[in-house]
């Protein structure tokens, strides 16, 4: 466990958190420069590796608790460019946070309230029923008998969060300019909006008020309960709101103690977060089993406002334009909406891009996932984690949590009842969406093209497969070159900032006499700088074979 003042301690947390991500760089630098050939162990190390980087990680995140959290909470729903064994490791950040002592949540309420607990509570449980990454929540009663749920900030969080955004910065830094994953992503909004989403969940105002915005946004919603605030005892570091009894909405067993109807469980959750994604206004950014609970009666419970998107009127004009492009087979009105989107790179390939959206749209016209073998199964869902992968679309930061929230809730439904029918159920939102023109003919196309084989695998994915074997190579090898020069680049700034530290020592040392330590110094400048010159001549001679 990292002690107390290292915790709080800029300098020790920028450098835990950068060390690492550069120790993970390097690490798979040098196994794809010592793996050339990927077979099955080939696979099977590569999985161990970063299996082993996700568990440090999450182990960091543990012990320092912070921004770690957050983003590895957010990678841990990015299926598209995360791998399994990552995500599977950084799942358990978003349930298993350590709690904080009571000591210090009693202090804080205390100094916000400014006041004793006893002059406001009858009681309170001194364990918390929730820990998270940001605050943790007690169960307690006002003076009057109400039950209440008290959420209070972790000790210096904000001291915590505003040291990693340092961190962060460098990082991203890193990422952008040695990992290919810089060219895919517009990582400084990127960066700017996990800054802003972030820095807003430390305001408990906030909470407040998004939670009072979707108390009224579906007050009319009987089978959804937004819980009740205490604003006289609410404030910047403390929430107090209503005591929900429930379970976690994935909790079979509690549903069917109590004969509450499965399906339409999930057709209520269904409806009620497609509301939120296609029309605008805020959307509920963080919706995991924890924080979805169904009630005995069987109503469905929504807390934690504290991370929020938001969807935009013109984001709903820009959804309907990429439907009606599909439906109508326009590609080019799909490229150029994904355009305005900030979804296409500069100097994407839009007549490649166009062609992969079309043969995307045909594996699910055509795929049937039950006709497919396990081995199948796998084998095309690689195909497409690949395809996603390469395809020259970026990562936009302004839907990157509207991505992450669809993800969860996709797999919140799934697990609820793997038999959901998202093409009926979406008929009745789609058709209010679109203002009841044109629904016969596009709904018809839309439920078929995009929906209904939502959990389908694509056929027309194995021709793309065949077709584009010799692009694929090539794309591959020039993607393997380009990490060699990240690679050589990343090798000559840290041997050249290793010379810095070892001229910094011999001068030291021959400052105070220390002659061993000045032995040392100069040794180490004399290998280093003879390393940084081999590296470097490795490096000029991979550019001048590469033109």
């Amino acid at each position: 466990m990292v002690r107390s003042s290292l915790k709080y301690n800029v300098f020790y947390r920028c450098t835990v958190i950068v060390w690492m991500v550069v120790k993970f760089i390097l690490q798979q630098y040098f196994f794809h420069m010592w793996h050339r050939i990927w077979d099955e162990q080939t696979y099977q190390k590569w999985n161990a590796l970063l299996k082993k980087q996700a568990r440090e990680y999450r182990e960091n995140a543990i012990k320092l608790g912070g921004v770690l959290i957050k983003v590895g909470q957010f990678l841990s729903t990015r299926t598209d460019f995360m791998p399994d064994v990552f995500i599977k490791e950084l799942a358990g950040l978003v349930d298993r946070v350590p709690a904080i002592p009571y000591s210090y949540a009693k202090a804080s309420i205390e100094s916000e309230w400014n006041s004793t607990l006893q002059e406001n509570l009858m009681e309170i449980d001194e364990s918390p029923i929730a820990a998270a990454s940001i605050g943790q929540v007690y169960k307690a009663k006002l003076t009057d008998g109400t039950v209440v749920a008290i959420k209070v900030q972790r000790y210096r969080i904000d001291d915590i969060f505003h040291m990693d955004f340092k961190a962060l910065k460098i990082v991203f830094w890193l990422i952008s300019v040695f990992t290919g994953f810089g060219k895919k992503a517009n990582l400084d909004e990127l960066y700017r909006e996990l800054i802003y989403v972030m820095e807003r969940e430390l305001d408990f105002e906030k909470e407040l008020g998004f939670g009072k915005y979707f108390k009224e946004r579906y007050q009319e919603y009987e089978t959804i309960h937004i819980p009740n605030y205490y604003e006289e005892l609410c404030t910047k570091k403390v929430l107090v709101m209503e005591w929900i009894e429930g379970a976690k909405i994935t909790n079979i067993n509690y549903m069917n103690r109590h004969n509450i109807n499965i399906k339409q469980t999930a057709k209520t959750l269904f409806d009620f977060y497609l509301d939120q994604f296609l029309n605008s206004g805020y959307f509920h950014a963080d919706p995991h089993a924890g924080n979805i609970l169904i009630q005995s009666d069987g109503r469905i419970a929504v807390i934690d406002f504290g991370m929020m998107g938001e969807v935009r009127k013109q984001d709903t004009q820009y959804f309907k334009r990429l439907i009606q492009g599909l439906i109508m087979d326009d590609y080019e009105k799909i490229i150029n909406t994904l355009d305005e989107m900030n979804f296409v790179l500069p100097n994407a390939n839009r007549d490649r891009l166009k062609k992969m959206i079309k043969q995307t749209v045909e594996m699910y016209e055509n795929g049937s996932f039950k006709q497919m073998d396990s081995h199948t199964i796998e084998q095309v869902k690689e195909d497409i984690r690949e395809f996603i992968k390469e395809q020259p679309i970026q990562l936009s930061a302004d839907y990157a949590y509207l991505g992450r929230a669809a993800s969860i809730v996709f797999g919140v439904l799934i697990e609820i009842y793997p038999d959901i029918d998202f093409g009926k159920w979406a008929k009745p939102k789609i058709t209010e969406w679109f203002g009841g023109s044109i629904v016969g003919s596009i709904y018809k196309q839309f439920t078929k093209e995009t929906l209904q084989p939502i959990l389908s695998y694509p056929k027309a994915m194995l021709n793309w497969l065949e077709s584009g074997e010799e692009n694929r190579k090539w794309e591959k090898e020039k993607q393997q070159k380009q990490q060699l020069h990240h690679f050589y680049l990343l090798l000559e700034i840290l041997t050249f900032t290793l010379i810095i530290g070892g001229i910094s020592l011999f001068v030291y040392a021959t400052s105070m006499g220390l002659v061993f330590l000045k032995i040392i110094g100069e040794a180490a400048v004399c290998i280093l700088s003879l390393t940084i010159i081999i590296i470097f001549l490795k490096h000029y001679r991979m550019i001048r074979l590469r033109k």
